[in-house]
């Protein structure tokens, strides 16, 4: 009889974007559980994967009442499931699910950290965070901080002392080398983008929102000529929201192009020469994964996993965040350096698959599952 094990996040998005495919294998080997806040997207998530799945609310935001029901919730579902292994993936669901598989003596309680949130916060709400924080650690008894980075911070802000682990090379979901590819896909001509006197276009995926650097990046793109930039994710108005002046710019200025949120990006790689990711934090950027298996040079912060992921001058440019100036230093040496760039581009493709190949990823998860379970 395979044992059991609980993949939980908070809601069903990141199921899907981090466990595309996973879970499937997964259940392979595992009876594969998969919980998150009640939505469609869960149900697709069951039929894709041929797994069971089971809807929880979960608050993304710090809401007391809904967290203790979702606590209590929780405790239910163990006891009734009974699981091996309980695996969270993201703030929220790690601090509930951690507790609750705690509680219900659950033997293998493991966390994945795709990022942090306390680093760039400030005050109180800092403090909260790591509190949070370090009662997650305390109750799990694996934790995998998805890069280097993310572990220097858990070890800087001595959110715990337990061991830390990296998976791989880091990166819990892999690329698709196949899926990834520019060959392997083409140019939707409703998807094209008029790109007037060979533009040079620079591409940016994910959300619209200011600690994504978007503000940064539409004040060093209005200095550029001649240049296009497209912006692919959807525009999130209650959370972390653009100024106006840049949403002002983004809707009036002809050589940008938002694309809102789209279910195949690939199109839109293929008609880009560079990416360019200014956020402010991250765990392990998948789509800098994604623009390099794309073939594409990379532009982004010095933040963590993406400075793992980007080799100067070898795949892409790593500046400071939150800073435009340099932003614009960056695009503007790409523009004017075609040569530069060409070997930049040739070389993105190999040094994500050497790395992050998702057959790899997926293998190297499964070898910790089984070294646990035993």
């Amino acid at each position: 009889m395979k044992k059991k094990l609980l993949k939980i996040s908070t809601i069903p998005m990141s199921l899907d974007i981090f466990c595309k495919g996973q879970l499937k294998m997964l259940n392979d080997h595992y009876d594969v559980v998969a919980i998150s806040s009640p939505d469609e997207e869960l149900k697709w998530i069951e039929e894709r994967e041929g797994v069971r799945t089971i809807p929880l609310k979960m608050a993304r935001n710090i809401e007391l009442w809904t967290d203790i029901k979702a606590l209590w919730k929780m405790i239910g579902v163990m006891r009734k499931e009974k699981p091996y292994i309980v695996h969270s993936m993201t703030p929220k669901a790690g601090l509930i699910s951690m507790l609750a598989a705690k509680i219900c003596g659950v033997p293998v309680r493991m966390h994945t950290y795709t990022g942090l949130v306390f680093p760039t916060a400030t005050g109180m709400k800092q403090k909260v965070l790591i509190w949070m924080d370090k009662l997650l650690c305390a109750c799990a008894t694996y934790i995998n901080p998805e890069g280097k980075g993310v572990a220097d911070d858990l070890r800087s802000y001595m959110i715990t002392k337990k061991p830390l682990h990296i998976i791989g090379n880091g990166n819990v979901r892999g690329i698709d080398a196949d899926y990834w590819n520019r060959n392997s896909c083409q140019l939707d001509e409703s998807k094209s983008i008029n790109k007037g006197n060979g533009q040079f276009t620079f591409i940016f995926v994910g959300r619209m929102v200011g600690d994504k650097g978007i503000n940064e990046l539409v004040e060093a793109f209005k200095r550029l000529s001649n240049v296009r930039l497209l912006l692919v994710g959807p525009m999130e108005e209650n959370l972390d929201p653009l100024k106006e002046e840049t949403i002002h710019e983004i809707n009036n200025n002809p050589n940008i192009d938002w694309l809102g949120l789209q279910q195949d990006v690939r199109p839109y790689y293929l008609q880009a020469d560079a990416f360019v990711f200014p956020s402010y934090r991250e765990g392990f950027p998948n789509t800098v994964l994604e623009a390099g298996a794309m073939g594409l040079p990379a532009i982004v912060t010095n933040i963590n996993g993406a400075n793992e992921i980007i080799v100067p001058n070898e795949n892409g440019i790593i500046i400071p965040s939150k800073d435009a100036v340099a932003l614009y230093s960056a695009m503007k040496y790409m523009i004017d350096h075609p040569n530069d760039v060409k070997h930049m581009a040739v070389n993105a493709r190999r040094m994500i698959l050497e790395r992050y190949e998702q057959k790899y990823i997926w293998a190297e998860l499964l070898k910790v599952y089984q070294s646990l379970a035993s």
